[in-house]
Protein backbone atom coordinates (compact mmCIF):
# COMPACT_ATOMS: atom_id res chain seq x y z
CA UNK A 1 0.00 0.00 0.00
CA UNK A 2 1.40 3.40 -0.97
CA UNK A 3 2.21 5.65 1.94
CA UNK A 4 -0.22 8.52 2.41
CA UNK A 5 1.01 12.01 1.74
CA UNK A 6 0.50 14.81 4.23
CA UNK A 7 -2.82 16.51 3.47
CA UNK A 8 -1.23 19.97 3.43
CA UNK A 9 1.37 18.68 0.96
CA UNK A 10 -1.39 17.24 -1.24
CA UNK A 11 -3.01 20.68 -1.55
CA UNK A 12 0.33 22.48 -1.80
CA UNK A 13 -0.24 24.39 1.44
CA UNK A 14 1.62 25.20 4.64
CA UNK A 15 0.21 24.14 8.00
CA UNK A 16 -1.88 27.02 9.34
CA UNK A 17 -3.32 27.94 5.93
CA UNK A 18 -6.60 29.87 6.06
CA UNK A 19 -10.00 28.59 4.95
CA UNK A 20 -9.93 30.60 1.72
CA UNK A 21 -6.46 29.29 0.86
CA UNK A 22 -7.64 25.73 1.37
CA UNK A 23 -10.77 26.29 -0.72
CA UNK A 24 -8.81 28.00 -3.52
CA UNK A 25 -6.15 25.26 -3.64
CA UNK A 26 -8.81 22.55 -3.72
CA UNK A 27 -10.71 24.19 -6.59
CA UNK A 28 -7.59 24.51 -8.70
CA UNK A 29 -6.43 20.94 -8.15
CA UNK A 30 -9.92 19.41 -8.43
CA UNK A 31 -10.39 21.16 -11.76
CA UNK A 32 -6.94 20.02 -12.92
CA UNK A 33 -7.45 16.34 -12.08
CA UNK A 34 -11.22 15.99 -12.58
CA UNK A 35 -11.97 12.63 -14.29
CA UNK A 36 -14.21 14.31 -16.88
CA UNK A 37 -11.26 16.41 -18.03
CA UNK A 38 -8.84 13.45 -17.90
CA UNK A 39 -10.78 10.50 -19.36
CA UNK A 40 -8.97 7.19 -18.94
CA UNK A 41 -6.12 8.77 -16.96
CA UNK A 42 -5.72 6.56 -13.88
CA UNK A 43 -3.03 8.79 -12.38
CA UNK A 44 -5.31 11.85 -12.59
CA UNK A 45 -8.15 9.82 -11.07
CA UNK A 46 -5.94 8.83 -8.13
CA UNK A 47 -4.83 12.44 -7.68
CA UNK A 48 -8.46 13.60 -7.74
CA UNK A 49 -9.37 11.17 -4.96
CA UNK A 50 -6.32 12.22 -2.95
CA UNK A 51 -7.23 15.91 -3.30
CA UNK A 52 -10.85 15.23 -2.27
CA UNK A 53 -9.73 13.28 0.80
CA UNK A 54 -7.35 16.05 1.87
CA UNK A 55 -10.01 18.73 1.40
CA UNK A 56 -12.63 16.75 3.31
CA UNK A 57 -10.39 16.79 6.37
CA UNK A 58 -8.81 20.26 6.14
CA UNK A 59 -12.09 22.03 5.34
CA UNK A 60 -13.74 20.60 8.46
CA UNK A 61 -12.71 22.52 11.59
CA UNK A 62 -12.97 19.56 13.97
CA UNK A 63 -11.31 17.04 11.65
CA UNK A 64 -8.51 19.49 10.86
CA UNK A 65 -7.86 20.09 14.57
CA UNK A 66 -7.60 16.35 15.19
CA UNK A 67 -5.36 15.90 12.14
CA UNK A 68 -3.05 18.73 13.23
CA UNK A 69 -2.71 17.16 16.67
CA UNK A 70 -2.61 13.43 15.91
CA UNK A 71 -1.96 13.16 12.17
CA UNK A 72 -3.79 10.43 10.21
CA UNK A 73 -4.62 8.59 13.45
CA UNK A 74 -6.83 11.54 14.43
CA UNK A 75 -9.13 11.11 11.43
CA UNK A 76 -8.64 7.49 10.42
CA UNK A 77 -8.78 4.84 13.18
CA UNK A 78 -7.21 2.28 10.84
CA UNK A 79 -3.92 4.09 11.32
CA UNK A 80 -3.95 3.02 14.98
CA UNK A 81 -4.20 4.95 18.17
CA UNK A 82 -7.50 6.68 17.43
CA UNK A 83 -7.83 10.22 18.75
CA UNK A 84 -7.23 9.66 22.42
CA UNK A 85 -3.50 8.87 22.31
CA UNK A 86 -2.10 12.18 23.49
CA UNK A 87 -4.99 12.98 25.75
CA UNK A 88 -4.57 10.31 28.39
CA UNK A 89 -8.03 8.98 29.15
CA UNK A 90 -9.78 11.76 27.24
CA UNK A 91 -11.03 13.81 30.16
CA UNK A 92 -9.54 12.73 33.49
CA UNK A 93 -11.03 10.38 36.04
CA UNK A 94 -13.95 12.51 37.18
CA UNK A 95 -16.46 10.10 38.73
CA UNK A 96 -14.36 7.22 37.23
CA UNK A 97 -16.74 7.29 34.26
CA UNK A 98 -13.94 7.47 31.68
CA UNK A 99 -11.96 4.79 33.51
CA UNK A 100 -15.00 2.58 33.10
CA UNK A 101 -14.94 3.28 29.37
CA UNK A 102 -11.27 2.29 29.27
CA UNK A 103 -11.92 -1.07 30.88
CA UNK A 104 -14.87 -1.54 28.57
CA UNK A 105 -12.53 -1.14 25.61
CA UNK A 106 -10.04 -3.60 27.09
CA UNK A 107 -12.46 -6.32 28.11
CA UNK A 108 -15.05 -5.89 25.37
CA UNK A 109 -18.05 -5.03 27.52
CA UNK A 110 -19.61 -2.42 29.75
CA UNK A 111 -17.61 -1.82 32.93
CA UNK A 112 -20.00 -1.48 35.79
CA UNK A 113 -18.03 -0.98 39.02
CA UNK A 114 -17.50 2.80 38.94
CA UNK A 115 -19.80 5.84 38.91
CA UNK A 116 -21.35 6.67 35.50
CA UNK A 117 -24.12 4.07 35.86
CA UNK A 118 -25.08 1.26 33.53
CA UNK A 119 -25.29 2.10 29.85
CA UNK A 120 -26.70 -1.22 28.68
CA UNK A 121 -29.53 -0.61 26.25
CA UNK A 122 -32.47 -2.87 25.62
CA UNK A 123 -31.23 -5.32 22.96
CA UNK A 124 -34.78 -5.81 21.74
CA UNK A 125 -35.53 -2.10 21.51
CA UNK A 126 -35.78 -0.25 18.17
CA UNK A 127 -32.45 0.37 16.44
CA UNK A 128 -32.03 2.92 13.67
CA UNK A 129 -30.73 1.59 10.37
CA UNK A 130 -27.27 2.48 9.08
CA UNK A 131 -26.72 5.53 6.89
CA UNK A 132 -25.54 4.91 3.34
CA UNK A 133 -23.23 7.05 1.22
CA UNK A 134 -23.26 7.67 -2.52
CA UNK A 135 -21.88 10.16 -5.03
CA UNK A 136 -23.37 11.85 -8.05
CA UNK A 137 -21.71 14.04 -10.68
CA UNK A 138 -23.69 16.91 -12.19
CA UNK A 139 -22.99 19.80 -14.55
CA UNK A 140 -22.33 23.38 -13.45
CA UNK A 141 -25.74 24.51 -14.69
CA UNK A 142 -27.51 21.63 -12.93
CA UNK A 143 -25.88 22.77 -9.69
CA UNK A 144 -27.02 26.36 -10.28
CA UNK A 145 -30.58 25.52 -11.31
CA UNK A 146 -31.18 22.32 -9.35
CA UNK A 147 -32.03 18.94 -10.86
CA UNK A 148 -33.31 15.45 -10.19
CA UNK A 149 -31.10 12.37 -10.45
CA UNK A 150 -31.78 8.67 -10.10
CA UNK A 151 -29.25 6.51 -8.26
CA UNK A 152 -29.07 2.74 -7.99
CA UNK A 153 -28.31 1.88 -4.37
CA UNK A 154 -27.92 -1.45 -2.59
CA UNK A 155 -29.66 -1.24 0.77
CA UNK A 156 -30.73 -3.66 3.49
CA UNK A 157 -34.48 -4.11 3.83
CA UNK A 158 -36.53 -6.21 6.23
CA UNK A 159 -36.92 -9.74 4.94
CA UNK A 160 -40.36 -10.19 3.39
CA UNK A 161 -40.41 -13.87 4.41
CA UNK A 162 -39.92 -13.45 8.17
CA UNK A 163 -40.86 -9.78 8.59
CA UNK A 164 -37.43 -8.99 9.97
CA UNK A 165 -37.46 -11.48 12.86
CA UNK A 166 -34.89 -13.82 11.32
CA UNK A 167 -36.94 -16.85 12.38
CA UNK A 168 -38.51 -19.37 10.05
CA UNK A 169 -42.06 -18.50 9.05
CA UNK A 170 -44.49 -19.78 11.68
CA UNK A 171 -41.89 -19.64 14.47
CA UNK A 172 -40.59 -16.86 16.70
CA UNK A 173 -37.26 -16.02 18.35
CA UNK A 174 -37.02 -17.18 21.97
CA UNK A 175 -35.57 -15.42 25.01
CA UNK A 176 -31.93 -16.35 25.46
CA UNK A 177 -31.58 -18.67 28.50
CA UNK A 178 -28.08 -17.39 29.32
CA UNK A 179 -28.75 -13.63 29.54
CA UNK A 180 -32.52 -13.87 30.07
CA UNK A 181 -33.16 -11.37 27.28
CA UNK A 182 -30.79 -8.63 28.47
CA UNK A 183 -28.09 -9.35 25.90
CA UNK A 184 -25.43 -8.99 28.64
CA UNK A 185 -23.83 -11.45 31.04
CA UNK A 186 -21.81 -10.72 34.18
CA UNK A 187 -18.30 -12.17 34.37
CA UNK A 188 -15.43 -11.98 36.86
CA UNK A 189 -11.95 -11.20 35.55
CA UNK A 190 -8.55 -11.19 37.20
CA UNK A 191 -6.94 -7.82 36.38
CA UNK A 192 -3.82 -5.95 37.44
CA UNK A 193 -5.79 -4.32 40.24
CA UNK A 194 -7.55 -7.46 41.46
CA UNK A 195 -10.66 -9.47 40.62
CA UNK A 196 -13.26 -7.29 38.94
CA UNK A 197 -16.86 -7.90 37.97
CA UNK A 198 -18.03 -6.61 34.64
CA UNK A 199 -20.58 -7.10 31.92
CA UNK A 200 -20.02 -8.25 28.37
CA UNK A 201 -22.23 -9.27 25.43
CA UNK A 202 -23.79 -12.66 25.76
CA UNK A 203 -21.91 -15.22 23.66
CA UNK A 204 -24.95 -17.39 22.95
CA UNK A 205 -27.20 -14.71 21.45
CA UNK A 206 -24.51 -12.26 20.35
CA UNK A 207 -25.96 -9.53 22.58
CA UNK A 208 -29.39 -9.67 20.95
CA UNK A 209 -31.21 -11.18 23.94
CA UNK A 210 -32.97 -13.71 21.73
CA UNK A 211 -32.01 -16.95 20.03
CA UNK A 212 -33.41 -18.35 16.82
CA UNK A 213 -33.85 -22.12 16.73
CA UNK A 214 -35.05 -22.28 13.14
CA UNK A 215 -33.61 -19.63 10.85
CA UNK A 216 -35.48 -18.04 7.98
CA UNK A 217 -34.18 -19.67 4.76
CA UNK A 218 -34.41 -16.42 2.80
CA UNK A 219 -32.29 -14.15 5.05
CA UNK A 220 -30.34 -16.83 6.95
CA UNK A 221 -31.58 -15.54 10.29
CA UNK A 222 -30.33 -11.99 9.75
CA UNK A 223 -33.77 -10.47 9.37
CA UNK A 224 -32.67 -8.24 6.48
CA UNK A 225 -31.76 -8.85 2.84
CA UNK A 226 -29.79 -6.82 0.30
CA UNK A 227 -32.00 -5.09 -2.26
CA UNK A 228 -30.93 -2.98 -5.23
CA UNK A 229 -33.20 0.02 -5.46
CA UNK A 230 -33.47 3.06 -7.73
CA UNK A 231 -33.81 6.19 -5.61
CA UNK A 232 -34.76 9.65 -6.87
CA UNK A 233 -32.56 12.40 -5.45
CA UNK A 234 -33.65 16.03 -5.62
CA UNK A 235 -30.56 18.24 -5.95
CA UNK A 236 -31.46 21.75 -4.73
CA UNK A 237 -30.58 24.86 -6.73
CA UNK A 238 -27.40 26.46 -5.42
CA UNK A 239 -25.65 23.24 -4.35
CA UNK A 240 -21.87 23.52 -4.48
CA UNK A 241 -19.15 21.00 -5.28
CA UNK A 242 -18.48 18.64 -2.37
CA UNK A 243 -21.72 19.36 -0.50
CA UNK A 244 -24.02 16.55 0.63
CA UNK A 245 -27.75 15.99 0.18
CA UNK A 246 -29.53 13.76 2.71
CA UNK A 247 -32.38 11.60 1.43
CA UNK A 248 -34.27 10.75 4.61
CA UNK A 249 -35.24 7.14 5.27
CA UNK A 250 -33.46 5.70 2.21
CA UNK A 251 -30.59 4.07 4.09
CA UNK A 252 -30.66 0.55 5.56
CA UNK A 253 -33.89 -0.43 7.29
CA UNK A 254 -33.94 -0.37 11.08
CA UNK A 255 -34.14 -3.33 13.43
CA UNK A 256 -36.89 -4.14 15.89
CA UNK A 257 -39.14 -1.51 14.38
CA UNK A 258 -36.48 1.21 14.37
CA UNK A 259 -36.45 3.88 11.65
CA UNK A 260 -34.40 3.50 8.47
CA UNK A 261 -31.14 5.36 8.08
CA UNK A 262 -30.53 8.07 5.50
CA UNK A 263 -28.86 8.07 2.12
CA UNK A 264 -26.19 10.76 2.04
CA UNK A 265 -25.30 11.83 -1.49
CA UNK A 266 -22.12 13.82 -2.06
CA UNK A 267 -22.38 16.07 -5.12
CA UNK A 268 -19.47 16.51 -7.53
CA UNK A 269 -19.85 19.45 -9.92
CA UNK A 270 -18.09 19.36 -13.28
CA UNK A 271 -16.09 22.50 -14.14
CA UNK A 272 -17.71 24.83 -16.69
CA UNK A 273 -15.76 26.15 -19.72
CA UNK A 274 -17.21 29.68 -19.29
CA UNK A 275 -18.20 30.24 -15.67
CA UNK A 276 -16.29 29.90 -12.42
CA UNK A 277 -18.03 29.93 -9.06
CA UNK A 278 -16.98 31.69 -5.87
CA UNK A 279 -19.55 31.01 -3.17
CA UNK A 280 -22.81 32.31 -4.62
CA UNK A 281 -21.02 34.66 -7.05
CA UNK A 282 -20.11 33.77 -10.61
CA UNK A 283 -17.08 34.99 -12.57
CA UNK A 284 -16.41 34.93 -16.28
CA UNK A 285 -13.78 36.42 -18.55
CA UNK A 286 -14.67 38.05 -21.87
CA UNK A 287 -12.12 39.04 -24.53
CA UNK A 288 -12.72 42.40 -26.23
CA UNK A 289 -10.85 44.12 -29.06
CA UNK A 290 -8.59 47.12 -28.69
CA UNK A 291 -11.12 49.22 -30.64
CA UNK A 292 -13.99 48.15 -28.38
CA UNK A 293 -11.97 49.06 -25.29
CA UNK A 294 -10.86 52.41 -26.70
CA UNK A 295 -14.15 53.61 -28.17
CA UNK A 296 -16.67 51.65 -26.08
CA UNK A 297 -19.14 49.14 -27.45
CA UNK A 298 -22.13 46.96 -26.64
CA UNK A 299 -21.08 43.37 -25.99
CA UNK A 300 -23.01 40.15 -25.32
CA UNK A 301 -22.42 38.66 -21.89
CA UNK A 302 -23.41 35.06 -21.07
CA UNK A 303 -25.15 34.49 -17.72
CA UNK A 304 -26.74 31.44 -16.12
CA UNK A 305 -30.11 32.93 -17.15
CA UNK A 306 -29.12 33.48 -20.79
CA UNK A 307 -27.40 36.23 -22.77
CA UNK A 308 -27.57 39.90 -21.76
CA UNK A 309 -26.27 43.06 -23.43
CA UNK A 310 -23.70 45.19 -21.61
CA UNK A 311 -22.15 48.49 -22.68
CA UNK A 312 -18.37 48.62 -22.29
CA UNK A 313 -17.53 52.28 -21.64
CA UNK A 314 -14.95 54.21 -23.65
CA UNK A 315 -11.40 53.84 -22.36
CA UNK A 316 -11.91 50.48 -20.63
CA UNK A 317 -8.63 48.99 -19.44
CA UNK A 318 -7.69 45.32 -19.67
CA UNK A 319 -8.67 43.51 -16.48
CA UNK A 320 -11.52 45.88 -15.63
CA UNK A 321 -14.29 44.04 -13.73
CA UNK A 322 -17.99 44.76 -14.25
CA UNK A 323 -20.68 43.65 -11.83
CA UNK A 324 -24.08 42.28 -12.81
CA UNK A 325 -26.27 42.30 -9.73
CA UNK A 326 -28.41 39.24 -8.89
CA UNK A 327 -27.05 37.26 -11.83
CA UNK A 328 -25.20 34.76 -9.65
CA UNK A 329 -26.25 31.55 -7.90
CA UNK A 330 -29.41 31.23 -5.86
CA UNK A 331 -28.80 30.80 -2.13
CA UNK A 332 -29.53 27.30 -0.86
CA UNK A 333 -32.03 28.73 1.63
CA UNK A 334 -33.80 30.47 -1.26
CA UNK A 335 -33.09 33.97 0.05
CA UNK A 336 -31.47 36.06 -2.66
CA UNK A 337 -28.81 35.42 -5.26
CA UNK A 338 -25.18 36.23 -5.71
CA UNK A 339 -23.79 38.51 -8.40
CA UNK A 340 -21.93 37.89 -11.62
CA UNK A 341 -18.55 39.52 -12.19
CA UNK A 342 -17.27 40.01 -15.73
CA UNK A 343 -13.58 40.63 -16.32
CA UNK A 344 -12.87 42.37 -19.64
CA UNK A 345 -9.56 41.32 -21.19
CA UNK A 346 -8.20 43.18 -24.21
CA UNK A 347 -6.99 40.74 -26.84
CA UNK A 348 -3.94 42.03 -28.73
CA UNK A 349 -4.25 41.15 -32.45
CA UNK A 350 -1.72 38.78 -33.99
CA UNK A 351 -0.51 38.03 -37.53
CA UNK A 352 -0.87 41.64 -38.76
CA UNK A 353 -0.25 42.39 -42.43
CA UNK A 354 2.26 45.04 -43.52
CA UNK A 355 -0.55 47.45 -44.33
CA UNK A 356 -2.16 46.91 -40.93
CA UNK A 357 1.14 47.50 -39.15
CA UNK A 358 1.73 50.75 -41.06
CA UNK A 359 -1.75 52.01 -40.17
CA UNK A 360 -1.30 51.02 -36.55
CA UNK A 361 2.07 52.76 -36.37
CA UNK A 362 0.58 55.88 -37.95
CA UNK A 363 -2.28 55.78 -35.44
CA UNK A 364 0.11 55.30 -32.50
CA UNK A 365 2.22 58.26 -33.57
CA UNK A 366 -0.89 60.43 -33.61
CA UNK A 367 -1.47 59.84 -29.89
CA UNK A 368 -0.12 62.09 -27.14
CA UNK A 369 0.26 62.17 -23.37
CA UNK A 370 -3.40 63.05 -22.84
CA UNK A 371 -4.32 59.70 -24.42
CA UNK A 372 -2.07 57.73 -22.04
CA UNK A 373 -2.65 59.00 -18.51
CA UNK A 374 -1.21 55.92 -16.80
CA UNK A 375 1.94 55.98 -18.90
CA UNK A 376 2.37 59.68 -18.21
CA UNK A 377 1.96 59.14 -14.46
CA UNK A 378 4.41 56.26 -14.47
CA UNK A 379 7.00 58.29 -16.39
CA UNK A 380 6.72 61.06 -13.81
CA UNK A 381 7.19 58.65 -10.89
CA UNK A 382 10.13 57.05 -12.67
CA UNK A 383 11.75 60.45 -13.24
CA UNK A 384 11.27 61.43 -9.60
CA UNK A 385 12.81 58.17 -8.40
CA UNK A 386 16.00 58.57 -10.47
CA UNK A 387 16.30 62.28 -9.64
CA UNK A 388 16.11 61.23 -5.99
CA UNK A 389 19.03 58.84 -6.44
CA UNK A 390 21.09 61.44 -8.34
CA UNK A 391 20.57 63.96 -5.53
CA UNK A 392 22.01 61.49 -3.02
Amino acid sequence: MAEKRDYYEVLGLQKGAGEEEIKRAFRQLAKKYHPDLNPGNKEAEAKFKEVNEAYEVLSDKDKRQRYDQFGFAGVDPSYGGGTAGAGGFGGGFGGFGDLGDLFGDIFGGGFGGFGGGSRVRDPNGPIRGEHLSAQVTISFMEAVKGCTKELKVGRLENCSECGGSGAKKGTSPETCPDCHGTGQVTVRRQTAIGVMQMQQPCARCGGRGRVIKEQCPKCGGKGRVKVNKTITVNIPAGIDDGQTVAVRGQGDSGRNGGPAGDLRVTVNVRPDPIFERDGYDIWCEIPITYAQAAMGDDITVPTVDGKVSYHVPEGTQSGTVFRLRDKGVQSLNGRGRGDQYVRAVIEVPKSLTRTQKEKLREFDESLGEKNYQKRKSFAERLRDRFNEKDAK
